[in-house]
């Protein structure tokens, strides 16, 4: 079970110059976000989730502190101790590829900040399944001219119909996914304290849309269609 000591909070904010890594790794619910937070301070984990946003580099800017605290959680049949931070706010000024050295710093094995938000177990390496013989190939059933004859294999599930398998429409879809924020403008600020798995919705679907996140300004703008030349 991963301890969690209470978070020291301060009377008030701190900010600080310093340089965010963010690092994108593949995880069973897809892709999340980590950083890590260099400062005169020291050096710390960041996992809130407006990281989600955010390309995989370098960022320079000033940063918001709202607390610092300790962190342990278990992975890989062990247990891993960090100092994290947790942010208030951040101004970004320019962003640079991270080198293949600050790349493999980061834990692939990390926690994704879901699960351990859910209270979900670290996924483990899955154990090699044992060999079985394999079943015979049962007889190809042929099917009736009478269209009143079921000629469905007992036990087969049945294909679903049309009206069942046909799925809302997007726009329904989009204004339950945005909430507040639909119909969506030209430019577009999440809301990052929203659940961590809508967040992710809300971003990949941003990305359909043709949006795409300004650092500097923390928004999601439409991107202008191409003109023909």
């Amino acid at each position: 079970m991963a301890v969690t000591l209470a978070p020291e909070r301060s009377v008030s904010p701190i900010v600080v110059p310093g340089q965010l890594a963010l690092r994108t790794i593949r995880g069973r619910n897809g892709p999340f976000t980590v950083g890590r937070l260099s400062t005169h301070l020291g050096v710390f984990e960041v996992k809130d989730p407006e990281l989600e946003q955010y390309h995989e580099g370098k960022y320079d800017g000033e940063f918001i502190i709202r607390y610092i605290f300790p962190k342990s959680y278990p992975v890989g049949g062990g247990m891993r101790f960090e100092i994290r931070a947790s942010l208030d706010g951040m101004t970004l000024f320019g962003i640079d590829k991270l080198s293949g050295d600050e790349a493999r710093s980061f834990a692939i094995q990390d926690v994704d900040p879901l699960d351990e938000e859910s209270g979900a177990p670290p996924a483990a390496t899955p154990a090699k399944p044992a060999k079985v013989s394999r079943p015979a190939k049962p007889a190809p059933v042929r099917a009736s001219a009478d269209p009143l004859v079921d000629t469905t294999p007992f036990g087969a599930d049945a294909a679903p119909s049309a009206a069942v398998a046909a799925p809302g429409s997007t726009e329904e879809g989009d204004a339950a996914l945005f909430g507040l924020l639909w119909p969506l403008g030209q430019s577009v600020k999440l809301d990052s304290t929203i659940d961590r798995r809508t967040l992710r919705a809300q971003i990949a679907r941003l990305g359909e849309l043709g949006y795409a996140l300004d650092f500097k300004t923390q928004e999601w703008s439409r991107q202008a269609e191409l003109q023909p030349a």
